[in-house]
């Protein structure tokens, strides 16, 4: 990690940390069939992904959770979210009933993963990098909150560069001082694969 985060800070474009690391957690929901993951593995150019996210160490409690739906359209993507306030474990179903994509769509939960996430900017903040690492994933039960779950540990780090579509020609000069190597990556995906096998 500590190489990783040198890297970014003797890019030209000038990275720096943007706020304090944190602990990322979701739930991940999907159809029964798990539609959305065999769509995310077949590349479909348009499709979804609905999960849970609240930060913080893993405990019974998802303290001010939001539900969000994240939206990819051939290169593009967007997030709709949804405040929906603490959540304790035990009370899962009642939450998850006052979400209305939960109410009219045939989806469960399917996954919990957490990691940690550092977040940083260059210098006018058009270009943000999320740096994720210790990585683990388990398959969701009702009974069982996140911080007793078996969890699959994942060794990845995981590095996002993120901008508007306005700095697309820019962002070639940002990749070209990145020494890592590009891939398609998506967390769901991994996890799945992973409590499957």
């Amino acid at each position: 990690m500590p190489w990783i985060e040198q890297v970014l800070r003797s890019h030209p474009a000038g990275f720096r940390p943007l706020y304090p690391q944190r602990r990322v957690n979701n739930i991940y929901f999907d159809t029964p069939g798990l539609d959305e993951f065999y769509q995310n593995v077949a590349g479909n150019p348009i499709r979804r992904k609905h999960r849970l996210r609240w930060y913080g160490e893993i405990n019974s409690t998802l303290p001010e959770a939001t539900f969000e739906i994240k939206i990819k359209e051939n290169e593009l993507g967007r997030k709709e979210s949804q405040s929906v306030g603490d959540i304790h474990w035990s009370d899962l179903t009642d939450s998850f009933s006052e979400i209305a994509a939960l109410r009219l769509l045939p989806l469960r939960p399917v996954l919990v993963n957490s990691y940690q996430r550092s977040y940083w900017a260059n210098a006018n903040q058009h270009f943000r990098i999320t740096l994720d690492w210790d990585l683990s994933f388990a398959p969701f039960s009702w009974a069982t909150p996140p911080s007793h779950l078996h969890a699959f540990p994942d060794p990845a780090v995981i590095l996002e560069l993120k901008y508007e579509q306005e700095y697309d020609a820019e962002a070639q000069n940002i990749f070209a001082h990145l020494p890592f190597r590009l891939s398609k990556n998506s967390k769901y995906v991994t996890g799945i694969s992973l409590v499957m096998t």
